[in-house]
């Protein structure tokens, strides 16, 4: 007697589609609905994962949208150490689906946050929502605002002109100020400024939070920009801390299951917005660890190879030339594999820096 998953096609199946295959053909992306054209302007915000798709994107060919790209006498590593061209703009980490929405709302003038600036341990100035742009914070208070401002306009640039925007949602924790909500993308006394209980609260945003936070987003990017698409994707790397009283890897299971849902529920409402499962990619059983490090929490270099030649094979119309070849899994390669991880910038690693220098 046959039901109905009698003739469903491999992929519905585990045993045909994810313990069958060897672990670098897997492909969970059954199909896409839309592609990226090189005339596309692809833009990139998020967490630190998100890092590595605007590094193969530039390496491909595509046009990759930076609104903010650095002084041209720079070479890479100069602005790379100043953070342009990490992001489309030079936002840092926006780990959090409250953080992205505010930072629309900053960039055309309809959300002032009270808090204006911190200092960090040397006296200069820090701005609270950008606190790693300036890796030694800024001289003077006037050059820090100055520089905001100059901030803000590109980032309205480049939501008026994107093509896609592609974002990768990190974190669910997050640190807010008692006055008027504003969230920060790392705890203040971290990276700048004094944590002052009075002042700040911790916050871990439920689906209902998250998902609201995503349609007032989409909302907002659909007033200045109608024809923008946008693809939403998990990023796959754990919380380096919770601020819950539990264990991190449960506070990490409840942030990215929650991230993952809020992901559904947004594509099946939107028909612009579309999921790619880098997060599945990476976290999947089927590579049995190999796609993280010896800390068990960065992503090496041939997990992120995975994510991206199906990114430009699903999503990138005719791509995927120079992406990285599939590992070959002779097991004579694999401490090697191991280690080899590419260095993101990331607030959220400030925090385990901190604890080592007051410890």
């Amino acid at each position: 007697m046959k039901t109905p998953y009698h003739g469903l096609p491999a992929f519905t199946r585990w045993s045909k589609s994810v313990a069958e295959p060897s672990y670098p053909d897997v492909d969970p992306v059954v199909a896409f609905p839309w592609k990226i054209t090189g005339a596309d302007k692809v833009a990139t915000a998020g967490s630190c994962f998100a890092q590595h798709i605007a590094r193969h994107l530039k390496s491909n060919g595509f046009d990759y949208y930076v609104v903010e790209d650095g002084h041209p006498l720079g070479d890479d590593a100069q602005r790379a150490q100043f953070n342009y061209g990490m992001f489309s703009a030079r936002y840092g980490n926006i780990y959090t689906t409250r953080q992205l929405t505010q930072l629309f709302k900053r960039a055309y003038g309809s959300f002032k946050p009270v808090e204006d600036f911190w200092t960090n341990e040397t006296g200069r100035f820090v701005d609270p929502f950008r606190p790693n742009v300036e890796p030694d914070g800024f001289a003077s208070l006037a050059e820090m605002k100055a520089d905001r401002q100059q901030h803000l306009s590109k980032v309205q640039e480049m939501f008026e002109n994107l093509s896609v925007f592609v974002f990768t949602l990190g974190l669910t924790e997050a640190w807010v100020a008692k006055t008027d909500g504003a969230v920060f993308p790392v705890c203040p006394g971290v990276a700048g400024g004094t944590f002052d209980e009075s002042k700040y609260e911790f916050r871990n945003f439920g689906i209902g939070e998250v998902i609201a936070d995503l349609n007032e987003f989409l909302d907002l990017l659909a007033e200045v920009n109608k024809s923008a698409r946008v693809i939403l994707t998990v990023s796959p790397v754990p919380l380096i801390a919770t601020a819950e009283t539990r264990h991190v890897l449960v506070s990490t299971t409840y942030s990215k299951s929650v991230l993952r849902v809020a992901c559904e529920e947004i594509v099946n409402a939107h028909p612009h917005v579309e999921y790619f499962p880098s997060y599945e990619i990476i976290t999947g059983s089927y590579n049995r660890g190999r796609y993280f490090a010896e800390d068990l929490r960065s992503v090496t270099e041939d997990g992120v190879g995975h994510v991206m030649r199906l990114f430009l094979t699903h999503v990138a119309d005719g791509a995927g030339v120079k992406s990285a070849p599939a590992p070959v899994d002779d097991g004579r390669d694999f401490l090697r594999r191991m280690t080899e991880v590419v260095e993101t910038a990331c607030e959220e690693e400030l925090i385990e820096a901190s604890l080592t220098k007051s410890a």
